[in-house]
């Protein structure tokens, strides 16, 4: 069995390093590949969306969970992105219907998907001010899952972001 580490705490070098590197999510359409591809050959291709759809839920579910013990750098938060963008294209090439062509359609088809790109949009603003923006952006053009408690927890694990001022921009008590 093989451990891949996350790691989004990641200061210059260390992103550097990370950029010649193969990654975890590149390791995990790899190994998805070897695991799916002979199932597609004998499933109809309808059969095989709702297989793949489903181990991508699966998946997704447990990269949330173990994205919720890192802590974020926006060096980090930039990396997180491209993972997630690289599993949302690894997602759109390997689903055979037409009615999967846009990301709305596959975010639809995969929710958890679709929150692991709300995360690392989160993540990857720069200022905390941003934050009600994206938000209400995300919400009016009906695509944001994302519970305050959710927000809380992820911007607090960015370095870079002050724990009293992210309680401050979400109309949190502060404690004494």
């Amino acid at each position: 069995r093989e451990m891949v580490r996350m790691n989004y705490n990641l200061d210059e070098e260390a992103y550097n390093l990370l950029q010649l590197s193969e990654s975890y999510v590149s390791r995990l359409c790899a190994l998805l590949d070897e695991l799916l591809e002979p199932l597609r050959r004998h499933l109809a291709p309808r059969l095989f969306d709702v297989l793949l759809l489903s181990v991508i839920t699966t998946a997704c579910k447990r990269l949330e969970t173990s994205l919720r013990k890192c802590q974020y750098t926006s060096l980090g938060a930039l990396t997180l992105d491209s993972d997630m963008r690289d599993l949302l294209s690894y997602t759109k090439d390997h689903l055979n219907s037409p009615e999967y062509a846009s990301n709305v359609a596959v975010f639809r088809g995969c929710p958890a998907l679709s929150r692991l790109l709300q995360i690392s949009k989160l993540l990857s603003v720069d200022d905390l001010d941003d934050v009600l923006d994206l938000i209400s952006a995300s919400k009016r053009k009906g695509n944001w899952d994302l519970k305050h408690d959710d927000v809380i927890a992820f911007l607090g694990a960015r370095v870079e972001f002050d724990a009293d001022k992210v309680s401050e921009l979400l109309g949190l008590p502060q404690e004494d």
